[in-house]
């Protein structure tokens, strides 16, 4: 063993963030140390390994490895010198100490007057020691904690003191437990103002600002410091008790399926918690929400435990998992109580597991709406009288009607949004008359036919099916064909809409019978429309077209909004395009002109989406397409999934025309109104536009969000394309976020490219992954990265991409500590250069010139001085030739440093 390999390892280490890889790395570095027989270089890695563990989410072993350089330091301190790491490290064991209730509490005490005793001896502040009892005394709950408290903030802050963003952290978790709300906000303030660039900072002092801003009425405020600090919290294990606070944050804003999903995402974690505390804290806000999905009537739901040791992965039901959290929340603090001798942590236990919500709702996303409560189970459809499940707005005419008969005549002829509400009005007044009385069986056959109607207005069009079968029995027993044939034309459309092609059989024999016994109240075309719509439904659009062209404009002059619709409809359908525009026009002329402005939005938005998807146009079909949605939007004056539908042709045409930041508003309505409407799967993929439009407004932080919320309900044979977009989209943002997992996106869209055979976009991905880790300071990561898309490059047959991607691994390489290797890399960059393909000189100068340029960089950090300054040269050659100035002058400042160097 070297202390090279030593050294080595630990570079790497510290190119990864805190968790287990790098424990990992920093345990074998440990190792090499020790067989190498340096005590002093074992020491320092140890007191690095204590950091690893205490910040990767294992304190528990943070103690042997601490109290051990503790030890060495004391035996011989001017030989193991880290004395300020270690005074540094005091900090965080007494914080742990309070973590595991199997360790008396004296330990902490004790460790905290040894802390005291070291600070003094050293000549440094008592600041963080009275941090410390502050965060002891709270443990427990002691009222001491005010007196620290007040000790801490007097105290004169010095080198051991908490980083600028954790001591007030520390100071808002005091007050905010206080009831100090406003006090909190004034500390916090400026910290949330600055950037903080501690491995704690800004997530922290976020989180704990949390329960300020919602006590304290910044709704806004909240929202974010939630959305922002939980991205960075949910990586790390060593968080998990934060992850706790936001758990309870969901459970007390109305957010129970957010926090279902937090739940899920960390449910495994509780058996490797960092600590029994941490794990008592995520037990009881997990059980906070999972009685806030009961209450709200999700009780029937379950959520996947994840295997672990002997127990298989299995779906838990809801109450049966709040049952198991609570029980293993309360036992917990049971024995924190014990060691303490106070109730203080059950208390807060209890607390959190009996919170109530702070706000009814606070969405956490422009396209976030309250979740509804679950739906009872849908009774059983009966042919029976039956109040209306939906609600029917006042009708005063119809309220005066005391005749049955004239109820349900003002009941027939739905076809605009006020008829339907008048005929709701008149349904429920039958019902109340008919409640004492015994309706004659035609009334009862008619009523039959209108709860059809209400019940395909209500989304059920099962029921609607089997009330329609009863009343065509019943007015097939009374004699009356014409109404038994009206009921057959709905019943026939509404089961070729359910998927049964046996109802194409009733309206065709309803068309066909009133064609032959035409009415005055346009049945025929009724008739007709809806078996046109039937044969769409069934891709049969030369046969609707032949439906339509039955059509007697005489009989229904008030249905040519409907019949250019359909027609529209069907000639898009047969690949007649022209036609269909000019259809639905003549719809939406013919709808201007109506009595019912309703009527605008369906012609409106069928000619914007066939506008938008079939007709190729520039900025005045944008303006036109964009007014059209304007016209229906305007039209539209009640919830309709229409409204959802517009915002979303709006948003989409918005989003077209490269307006991202306008795009994102009607995009945001588009979502939440199909969600509202049930329609989930057209919200799902209307996400990952929202998400493209987020990203392409420099809004990264919702567009990762968004395209998160998508991904998991794109898993279907058909959502292969959403999901790679969607996924493309969340590695983006990531990236412009300074987010780690952007390369691991990245490599995971390169490991599918590479499935594909598309070596181009394997080399891409793999490029940009090696791009977000370089910004990261990860050299070595990237370097490998680059190496591996150098490589795809060559297979792509790309020698520009090869040479670039080499030439930088080459760098990174050189950042990493590893010279002989980036030598190595920088000519292999350069071996690629007469791959570069003839006819573009200038661009073959350019690259031939930054390959020079960072190879002499490479050579003289060598010592190879000589080769390095004849690269130089060169560099400054080719930068010239192009005049490039300032890239020249770089080359010269290069070459001159290593003439310099050379003496």
């Amino acid at each position: 063993m070297s202390t090279d390999d030593v050294y080595a390892l630990m570079s790497r280490a510290e190119e990864l963030p805190y968790g287990e890889a790098r424990t990992v790395l920093v345990e074998d570095a440990l190792r090499r140390a020790e067989a190498t027989g340096d005590d002093v270089l074992a020491f320092r890695v140890r007191v690095r390994l204590t950091d690893a563990y205490q910040y990767g989410g294992e304190p528990a072993k943070a103690f042997a490895t601490f109290s051990r350089t503790l030890a060495d330091h004391d035996r011989d301190p001017g030989r193991y010198d880290e004395q300020r790491a270690l005074l540094w490290q005091m900090k965080a064991a007494v914080n742990s100490l309070t973590l595991f209730p199997e360790i008396p509490l004296d330990r902490a005490y004790a460790v905290l007057d040894d802390m005291e005793r070291r600070y003094l001896a050293s000549g440094h502040s008592l600041q963080a020691v009275h941090h410390h009892r502050n965060v002891v005394a709270r443990h427990v709950g002691d009222g001491s904690a005010d007196r620290w408290f007040e000790k801490w903030r007097a105290a004169e802050r010095d080198e051991l003191s908490d980083c600028a963003g954790c001591d007030p952290t520390g100071m808002v978790r005091h007050l905010a437990g206080a009831g100090r709300y406003e006090e909190a906000a004034e500390i916090a303030a400026p910290v949330l103002r600055s950037e903080l660039t501690c491995n704690e900072q800004p997530q922290s002092v976020q989180t704990a600002m949390m329960p300020v801003y919602l006590r304290t009425g910044r709704g806004d405020e909240a929202r974010d410091a939630h959305r922002r600090a939980y991205r960075v919290h949910r990586a790390r294990l060593a968080d998990l008790g934060d992850v706790a606070e936001h758990l309870e944050f969901c459970g007390v804003t109305g957010n129970e399926a957010r926090g279902l999903e937090i739940l899920e995402r960390h449910l495994g974690w509780l058996d490797r918690a960092p600590s029994p505390h941490a794990e008592m804290r995520f037990a009881a806000a997990a059980a906070l929400v999972l009685r806030r999905l009961e209450e709200a009537g999700h009780g029937s739901a379950a959520v996947r435990r994840p295997a672990s040791g002997d127990r298989a992965a299995a779906d838990v039901p809801v109450p049966e998992l709040r049952a198991d959290l609570t029980a293993r929340a309360l036992e917990t603090a049971a024995r924190f109580d014990a060691r303490n001798g106070t109730p203080h942590q059950g208390d807060q236990v209890r607390a959190t597991l009996d919170a109530e919500p702070v706000v009814a709702f606070l969405p956490l996303a422009d396209h976030h709406r309250r979740p509804a409560p679950a739906p009872a189970p849908a009774p059983a459809p009966a042919p029976a009288l039956a109040s209306s499940d939906v609600p029917a707005a006042p009708d005063d005419e119809v309220a005066a009607l005391d005749d049955l008969d004239a109820l349900l005549d003002a009941g027939e002829g739905t076809r605009t949004e006020h008829d339907r509400r008048r005929a709701l009005a008149a349904w429920r007044r039958f019902d109340d008359l008919a409640a004492g009385t015994e309706p004659t069986p035609l009334q009862r056959a008619r009523r039959l036919d209108g709860q059809g109607i209400e019940r395909v207005m209500a989304g059920d069009r099962e029921g609607a099916v089997a009330c329609w079968d009863e009343a065509s029995r019943l007015f097939g027993e009374l004699g009356d064909d014409a109404r038994r044939h009206r009921v057959l034309s709905r019943r026939g459309a509404t089961r070729v809409g359910l998927g049964d092609e046996g109802g194409l059989a009733d309206a065709t024999a309803a068309a066909d019978h009133f064609a032959a016994r035409p009415t005055a109240d346009g049945a025929a075309t009724g008739a007709l429309l809806r078996l046109a719509t039937a044969l769409l439904e069934l891709d049969r659009p030369a046969d609707a077209l032949a439906a339509l062209d039955r059509v007697d404009p005489a009989d229904a002059p008030d249905a040519a909004v409907e019949v250019d619709f359909v027609r529209g409809r069907a000639l898009l359908a047969s690949g007649d395009v022209d036609g269909a525009v000019a259809a639905l026009r003549r719809s939406l002329a013919a709808a201007r002109s109506a009595d019912d402005p309703e009527e605008v939005a369906r012609p409106a938005l069928m000619l914007v989406q066939t506008l938008t998807r079939f007709v190729p146009g520039g900025a005045d079909q944008a303006d036109e397409v964009l007014g059209l949605a304007d016209e229906a939007l305007a039209a539209l004056t009640g919830p309709s999934p229409l409204r959802a539908m517009a915002h979303t042709e709006r948003g989409l045409a918005l989003l077209a025309a490269d307006r991202p930041a306008d795009a994102v508003a009607d995009l945001a309505e588009g979502v939440a109104g199909w969600t509202a409407e049930g329609l989930h799967p057209q919200a799902v993929g209307l996400r990952v536009d929202l998400a493209a439009a987020y990203h392409a407004a420099g809004r990264h932080l919702e567009a990762a969000e968004v395209a998160e919320e998508a991904l998991p309900a794109l898993t279907g044979p058909d959502d292969a394309e959403s999901a790679h977009r969607a996924r493309l989209i969340l590695a983006h943002a990531q990236k412009e976020m300074g987010e780690e997992e952007a390369a691991a996106g990245f490599a995971a869209l390169a490991e599918d490219a590479a499935k594909a055979g598309r070596h181009d976009a394997v080399a891409h991905f793999l490029e940009e992954a090696g791009g977000v880790l370089t910004a990261l300071d990860m050299d070595a990561l990237a370097a490998e990265r680059y190496a591996a898309s150098a490589e795809a490059y060559e297979e792509a047959g790309d020698p520009y991409g090869t040479v670039r991607t080499r030439r930088r691994a080459a760098l990174c390489l050189l950042w990493s500590g590893d010279t002989a290797a980036a030598v190595t890399a920088a000519e292999e960059a350069r071996a690629a250069l007469p791959g570069l393909p003839a006819g573009n000189e200038p661009a073959r100068i350019w690259e031939t010139a930054l390959v020079a340029f960072d190879q002499a960089r490479i050579l003289a950090e060598a010592g190879r001085l000589e080769d390095a300054e004849s690269c130089a040269s060169a560099a400054v050659d080719g930068f010239s030739t192009l005049d490039e100035t300032e890239p020249a002058e770089q080359a010269e400042q290069l070459r001159q440093q290593i003439r310099a160097a050379m003496g």
